[in-house]
């Protein structure tokens, strides 16, 4: 791959990297709910999901996803189901944004938030399917290139890393907003009916 290959990958790239969904979303919401480095880590599950994409699309899964009903309608059913019970809790949760000082975050481990970031990211069949189509544009058309994978899923994964960092370090401000408890009712319904969107959405989708 040379090097004017890459950077048209990356500038293709760009927009459905930062397009609003349900990982962006989520990082929305641990910014708020648990601070920046916790954001980061998911950051980390989000990019780590994608880089599984990738490879998995490399090896065929992708063109599974692409042709079979029932591998297409198992995985979205997972993702949705998933994505609808975490807009559930957020909803349910009337401590879901309260503004934390930094030690709070450890209220959930980075562990836990970067495992949750991972599933919500391998289990959305739409990244599957966007990965599937763009990815081979830029590989070469025989055989399965690890080198070429390797490229494009670190840079595909690092440009939405870098998308949920920014939304990290502007927790700050975002947090200043929730000082009123009518804008912390207004966000929590808000993000938690997005994420039940989503699933719903995902639910319906189809190929």
């Amino acid at each position: 791959m040379t090097f004017e290959t890459w950077l048209l990958f990356v500038a293709v790239s760009l927009v459905p990297a930062v397009s609003p969904g349900p990982g962006v979303m989520l990082a929305i919401s641990n910014t708020l709910r648990f601070g920046r480095n916790a954001t980061l880590a998911s950051a980390a599950g989000n990019a780590a999901g994608l880089v599984v994409i990738g490879f998995a699309v490399a090896f065929g899964f992708g063109a599974l996803m692409a042709t079979s009903a029932l591998a297409f309608t198992v995985l979205k059913i997972i993702g949705a189901a998933y994505l609808i019970y975490i807009g559930f809790k957020i909803w349910r949760d009337k401590s879901s944004f309260n503004t934390l000082d930094a030690g709070d975050s450890a209220r959930k481990s980075y562990s836990a938030l970067f495992l949750q970031a991972f599933f919500v990211s391998v289990t959305n069949p739409k990244a599957i399917l966007v990965i599937t189509a763009l990815f081979p544009q830029f590989m070469a058309r025989s055989g399965v290139h690890l080198d070429q994978t390797l490229i494009l899923s670190l840079t595909y994964a690092a440009l939405c890393y870098a998308n949920h960092a920014a939304i990290a370090f502007a927790g700050n401000s975002l947090r200043r907003f929730l000082t009123s408890p009518n804008r912390l009712t207004f966000v929590r319904r808000v993000t938690g009916g997005l994420f039940m969107g989503f699933g719903a959405a995902l639910a319906a989708s189809s190929r």
